[in-house]
């Protein structure tokens, strides 16, 4: 087998709510889109006796044995889904950690998608979100990646040729731990979105959702609240909301000639930020 190249695209939420409390998760209502920022997947079979996975990149620090990844590997070899083939892994990280962009999930949903679409693994539907539950909740919303509309109940609607937004993407210098955002969810929302539509993708009604998760993170986090604000006041963004428990902020625009002016302005602002400008796919 050669070597393959995968673009593994990240997650972002441009509404989200929670809606209600399991044991030991939260549960949540999100519309989901992906945006061309990608890590680079590298992957090949090898004759090795083990898999070798191994990040690089600028987001590379850090990343602990127990990744996403390797999960997975773990459980397709646990299910003896892959026939004892071994795989060589190399990941360029261009998704910066603890952001709300669900970089390690995607890796791994990523290469799901690969290994079904290559046929090394055959998996019926079950099978599926049940592996997908075991590496991570939002694991399942990147098998097929496209505009996504998860229903509190945990059923998912996917939508082709929903409209695109050009999308200004900033992380102060620090991330927000998931666990740590979501123990601070004290409200509940009445989920609104259990009847998916397409034109919940519209700009006219996702500028009145809202990210529940932004209160929280604002109190823990007051620069993120700053952010927001400087974004809100800039060239004229459809608007601007927090991705998933944060710490990155996006504004969605619909001319690619804001977004590129507004990263300047908040260049000269955030000097030490974290920027990317990218389009929803």
């Amino acid at each position: 087998m050669n070597l393959n190249k995968i673009k593994s695209y990240a997650k972002i939420n441009l509404a989200l709510n929670v809606t209600g409390k399991l044991t030991n998760l939260h549960k949540i209502e999100s519309i989901v889109s992906f945006v061309d920022l990608h890590d680079l997947i590298y992957i090949k079979s090898t004759k090795k006796l083990n898999h070798e996975i191994s990040f690089s990149g600028n987001f590379s620090k850090n990343i602990s044995k127990n990744n996403t990844v390797n999960k997975l590997f773990q459980l397709l070899d646990y299910n003896k889904l892959l026939k004892n083939k071994k795989f060589e892994i190399r990941i360029k990280k261009n998704i910066p950690q603890e952001a709300g962009l669900g970089g390690g999930s995607m890796n791994a949903a990523s290469l799901i998608n690969f290994l079904i679409k290559k046929k090394f693994i055959k998996i019926n539907q079950k099978k599926l979100i049940g592996i997908c539950g075991s590496i991570g909740s939002d694991v399942i919303l990147g098998i097929n990646p496209m505009s996504t509309i998860l229903k509190s109940n945990n059923n998912i609607k996917k939508f082709t040729n929903c409209p695109k937004f050009y999308t200004l993407l900033v992380k102060p210098n620090f991330g927000c731990s998931t666990k740590k955002i979501y123990s601070g969810v004290k409200k509940l929302i009445k989920p609104k979105f259990n009847i998916p539509k397409k034109n919940m993708f519209n700009s006219s009604f996702l500028s009145k959702q809202q990210n529940t998760l932004e209160k929280i993170a604002f109190l823990k986090y007051p620069k993120l609240k700053k952010i927001k604000i400087f974004l809100e006041n800039s060239k004229t963004p459809a608007f601007v909301r927090m991705t998933g428990s944060g710490s990155v902020i996006i504004a969605y625009y619909h001319l690619k000639r804001h977004c590129e002016f507004e990263k300047i302005q908040f260049k000269r602002k955030f000097k030490n930020y974290w920027c990317n400008t990218s389009k929803t796919i």
